[in-house]
C-alpha cells in the first residue's frame, strides 16, 4: 500500500483529511509506475481511476474534485457535493465546505499549496508552477476564501508539497518569464528557490509565518515522485485535502 506525507499542524485537526501521495502504491505501468492520477499523460484510463479510488479510499473521502489544469487562475468552489467524482477543465485551484469532497491537485514538479481554515472550516487546494506563482494565483485564491467564506487569512493553515527545488529550478530566460520582485529569490544564477516565492506569496496575502509549513523536497532530485523536469514522459502525484463526512 502507500503511506502519503502529511504535516503535523493539519493532522492536529480531526475536521479534515489530507495527504501528499508519491509514485508508490498503485497499478500503472512504465513510465507511470505506478500510482498515476492523471488522465492526460497516455495511461490506460480504467487504471487511473483505480489509483484515485485507492486514495479515496484511503482517505474515507466520498467524492474526489480536480482539474484539466492549465496554469491559468481560474478558481472553482464546490458549492454541493457532486454524485460522482468530476475532473474539470481550466481551473486550477479549488475551495470547499463540503464535507466528505477531496480537492485534488496532480503533479510532476509544481506546488500544490494546501490550505485550512479552522474557524470558518473551509480548505482549498492551488496548482501553482511557476505561471501560477507569477499570476500570483495563491494571492487570489487568499482573497476569494475571504470574499465567499469571510475567511479571515491570519487563520489559515498553509502547507507547500514537494516540488521542484532550488537546486533544480533552472529558468535562464527568467528575465522576460519572471517579474523582478522574483529575481531576489535566485540561489545562484538561473535558478530560483519557488517554494520562498509562494511563502512570500501567502504572507503578504496575510497568513501568518509561522502557519505556513513547507516539505522542502525535490522532487526532481527525489525519485519517490514523478517529476516532468527529470523524464519527461512520467505520471503525476497527488496532493489531496477536504473535510471529513459528518
Amino acid at each position: 500500500m502507500f503511506s502519503p506525507l502529511t504535516f503535523a499542524p493539519l493532522d492536529a485537526h480531526p475536521e479534515i483529511f489530507h495527504g501528499i501521495f508519491n509514485r508508490h502504491g498503485g497499478e500503472s505501468r512504465e513510465p507511470f509506475h505506478s500510482l498515476n492520477v492523471s488522465f492526460g499523460v497516455d495511461d490506460n484510463r480504467e487504471t487511473v481511476m483505480s489509483n484515485r479510488l485507492r486514495i479515496k479510499t484511503h482517505l474515507a473521502a466520498d467524492t474526489i474534485v480536480s482539474g484539466e489544469q492549465v496554469h491559468d487562475r481560474k478558481i472553482f468552489i464546490v458549492e454541493e457535493k457532486p454524485a460522482r467524482d468530476l475532473e474539470i477543465p481550466g481551473f486550477d485551484a479549488f475551495i470547499s465546505n463540503v464535507t466528505g469532497v477531496a480537492l485534488m491537485v496532480q503533479q510532476a514538479d509544481c506546488q500544490a499549496v494546501l490550505l485550512f481554515d479552522p474557524a470558518r472550516l473551509v480548505v482549498a487546494n492551488i496548482h501553482c508552477g511557476w505561471r501560477g506563482s507569477v499570476t500570483d494565483i495563491i494571492g487570489k485564491t487568499v482573497a476569494t476564501m475571504h470574499e465567499h467564506f469571510q475567511t479571515d487569512p491570519a487563520d489559515l493553515l498553509a502547507a507547500i508539497s514537494p516540488s521542484l527545488g532550488p537546486c533544480c529550478a533552472e529558468f535562464v530566460n527568467f528575465r522576460t518569464e519572471l517579474p523582478r520582485h522574483f529575481h531576489t529569490f535566485q540561489v545562484k544564477p538561473h535558478y530560483f528557490d519557488f517554494p520562498a516565492i509562494s511563502r512570500m506569496q501567502l504572507c503578504e496575502s496575510g497568513l501568518k509565518p509561522e502557519n505556513i509549513f513547507c516539505a522542502n523536497t525535490c522532487t526532481r532530485c527525489d525519485r519517490d515522485w514523478f517529476s516532468y523536469r527529470r523524464d519527461r514522459k512520467t505520471g503525476r502525484f497527488c496532493s489531496v485535502i477536504g473535510l471529513k463526512s459528518c
